[in-house]
């Protein structure tokens, strides 16, 4: 299975109305698959570095960025081009190796304005390790 295609059926398992998987590679990350983000904000996040925006940040501390409103969020961790995504709540999700390792890291926007409880986060792991299961 593809990433694409991966990543359309865990956006319909976990609710999200967009959705991103990007790719550990040294020094960052590669975009590899997206849904429903502007092609704009594609191309501004087709390659991030290590600690930059929602997807860096979860890369280098290893755990779970997000936010409850994308629109207003002022943190450094929200990029210019978030805003742009037609949605409210966002989480970028790190996906760790069998060793501990962040192998790939997992956007997902909601569309209502919501805090990601410990019960969220622990199901979008959960559905997300099949991302990193042979094929």
């Amino acid at each position: 299975m593809t990433d694409q295609e991966w990543l359309e059926n865990y956006i319909l398992q976990v609710g999200a109305v967009a959705g991103t998987v990007h790719r550990r590679e040294s020094g960052g990350l590669r975009l590899t698959a997206s849904r429903n983000i502007p092609p704009n904000v594609c191309e501004v996040v087709a390659w991030v570095p290590d600690g930059k925006g929602m997807a860096g940040q979860a890369l280098v501390t290893m755990r779970p960025v997000m936010t409850c409103n994308l629109k207003d969020d002022g943190s450094s961790a929200i990029r210019p081009g978030a805003r742009a995504v037609d949605a409210l709540a966002a989480i970028a999700l790190p996906l760790l190796s069998d060793v501990g390792n962040v192998e790939a890291v997992v956007g997902l926007a909601c569309p209502d304005r919501r805090e990601f409880a410990n019960a969220d986060i622990e199901t979008f792991t959960r559905l997300g390790s099949s991302l990193l299961q042979p094929a």
